[in-house]
C-alpha cells in the first residue's frame, strides 16, 4: 500500500488533551496521501496503535473516514487501509471582484459540487450585499438537492476579495474596493447566512486552492504569484498560509518599480487591468476571459506588446520572491486567461539567475497552477476546510 514510499504527515502527540490536535494531524496525513492504514498512520505520526484505533473509530463513527477492502501482502498480516469520505463536510467559498462575484460549494476533499456567479451593482456593498447573499443562498439549495444532510455537516463560508485591507483611503480607489472593505461585510455574511465566515485576500485564495486540490499540494514551502486584474503573491510557509500581521502579506503588486525613473505600482503595468487598457476592453463584460483567450491564440500585437513588458517585471518579482522566501516552487495561478497564460509562462525563460538554481531540484523554479476565473472562489472555499481540519498549534491548546 504505502509501505515502500515516505508517508506525509505531522506529528501528533500522546500527551492528554490533545485528541483534537491528533484528529487534525489524522486528517491531514490521509489528505496528503490518500487511503492507509492504522499501522501507517502509526508510524507517520509517532502516535501510538492505541490511540490511532481510538481516534479512527472516532472519525468513522462521525461520517469522516470510511474503511476500504482488506489488502493481504505476503505473509504478513492483512491491514484495511482508510480514506476520507468526500460527503464527511461541506463549505462555501465566496469570491467577490469589482464587477462580479461568484460562490460555489466543495466537499471535503475540494471537489465543486455546484456554482453561480452574478453581476455587482455598481453602487457597491449597498446593493451589492443582497446580490451576494442570494448567490449564497441559490448554491446551498442547490447543494441540499445533491445531498440532504449537507447542512449539518456545513463547516463554514470562506469569502476572498482584493486586497489590501484596512488601509485609510479617502476615495474609493478602484484598485482596492475600498467602499467594500469599510462596509461591516463579514458581520452582513455571518448575519445573513448563520455561518462561521473568514475573509482573505484573492491571491491567498488562490494559494489555499493550489494547497488543496492544485500545483501546492503536498509541498510545505511554495508561493503562488496570482495574475488577475491585480497582482499578489500567496504564501504557504512551513505548510501553513502566512497571513501577516494585518492579512496584508504578499501584496507584491503594490512594490513600486520605476521603469524611465517614475515609479509606479507593478500591478499598473504586469496586471490584467494593464492588458484590459491596451486591448480596450470592458473588464465588467461577462465575456472578458473568453475574448482574451481568443486574442492570445493569435499574433495580436497589443497582446505581445503587453507580454513584453509584463515579463522583466514578473521576472524581477519571481527573482524577489525566491530570495526573500526560498520557496520550493513559485506557481502561476488566477484568473489569468490559459492560454495567455501559457504565453506568458514561455516567454519568462529564463528566469533571472537566483538561489533557487539547483541541479537537485525536485520541482521547477516556476510553474503554471490553476488558471480559472473560479480560482479565487474555490480557494475562499477550502478556508473553511482547512479551519476545521488542518493541524494547527491552537487546536492543542483547546
Amino acid at each position: 500500500m504505502h509501505d515502500r514510499r515516505p508517508i506525509r504527515a505531522k506529528s501528533g502527540t500522546n500527551q492528554e488533551g490533545t485528541s483534537a490536535h491528533n484528529r487534525r494531524v489524522i486528517v491531514d496525513a490521509l489528505r496528503l496521501n490518500g487511503a492507509l492504514s492504522r499501522a501507517d498512520l502509526a508510524r507517520a505520526t509517532r502516535l501510538t496503535k492505541q490511540t490511532i484505533s481510538n481516534i479512527v473509530d472516532e472519525l468513522e463513527r462521525d461520517g469522516l473516514v470510511s474503511a476500504q477492502g482488506v489488502i493481504r501482502r505476503g505473509r504478513g498480516q492483512p491491514s484495511t487501509p482508510y480514506s476520507l469520505v468526500p460527503e464527511g463536510a461541506f463549505a462555501i467559498g465566496l469570491q467577490i471582484d469589482r464587477h462580479v462575484t461568484r460562490a460555489l460549494a466543495v466537499d471535503l476533499l475540494g471537489t465543486i459540487l455546484t456554482r453561480a456567479e452574478a453581476p455587482l451593482p455598481a453602487n457597491g456593498p449597498q446593493g451589492g450585499v443582497k446580490v451576494i447573499l442570494d448567490l449564497i443562498e441559490t448554491v446551498r439549495r442547490d447543494l441540499r438537492l445533491l445531498v440532504r444532510d449537507s447542512e449539518r455537516r456545513l463547516v463554514g463560508l470562506g469569502a476572498a476579495m482584493p486586497g489590501p485591507f484596512g488601509l485609510e483611503i479617502a476615495v474609493d480607489d478602484p484598485w482596492m474596493m475600498s467602499a467594500w472593505q469599510s462596509f461591516p461585510l463579514l458581520e452582513m455574511l455571518a448575519a445573513g447566512t448563520g455561518l462561521e465566515v473568514g475573509l482573505q485576500n484573492d491571491a491567498a485564495a488562490c494559494a489555499q486552492a493550489e494547497r488543496m486540490v492544485g500545483a501546492a499540494h503536498g509541498l510545505d514551502h511554495a508561493v503562488c504569484l496570482y495574475l488577475g486584474y491585480g497582482i499578489g503573491a500567496g504564501l504557504i510557509l512551513g505548510g501553513e498560509l502566512y497571513s501577516g500581521a494585518n492579512g496584508n502579506a504578499g501584496e507584491i503588486g503594490m512594490a513600486l518599480l520605476s521603469p524611465g525613473g517614475r515609479a509606479s505600482p507593478l500591478e499598473h503595468r504586469a496586471s490584467l487591468a494593464a492588458l484590459y487598457q491596451h486591448l480596450e476592453i470592458d473588464p465588467a463584460d461577462p465575456g472578458v476571459y473568453a475574448a482574451v483567450n481568443e486574442l492570445a491564440a493569435t499574433d495580436d500585437r497589443r497582446i505581445q506588446f503587453w507580454l513584453e513588458e509584463a515579463v522583466t517585471d514578473l521576472r524581477w518579482s519571481i527573482h524577489l520572491i525566491e530570495t526573500i522566501f526560498d520557496p520550493q516552487t513559485v506557481i502561476l495561478c488566477g484568473g489569468t486567461p490559459e492560454v495567455l497564460a501559457r504565453r506568458l509562462m514561455e516567454a519568462m525563460e529564463p528566469l533571472i539567475p537566483s538561489l533557487s538554481q539547483r541541479s537537485e531540484r525536485r520541482v521547477p523554479r516556476f510553474q503554471l497552477g490553476i488558471t480559472d476565473p473560479w480560482a479565487v472562489a474555490l480557494g475562499a472555499a477550502a478556508e473553511p476546510i482547512s479551519r476545521a481540519f488542518d493541524p494547527r498549534f491552537s487546536a492543542i491548546l483547546k
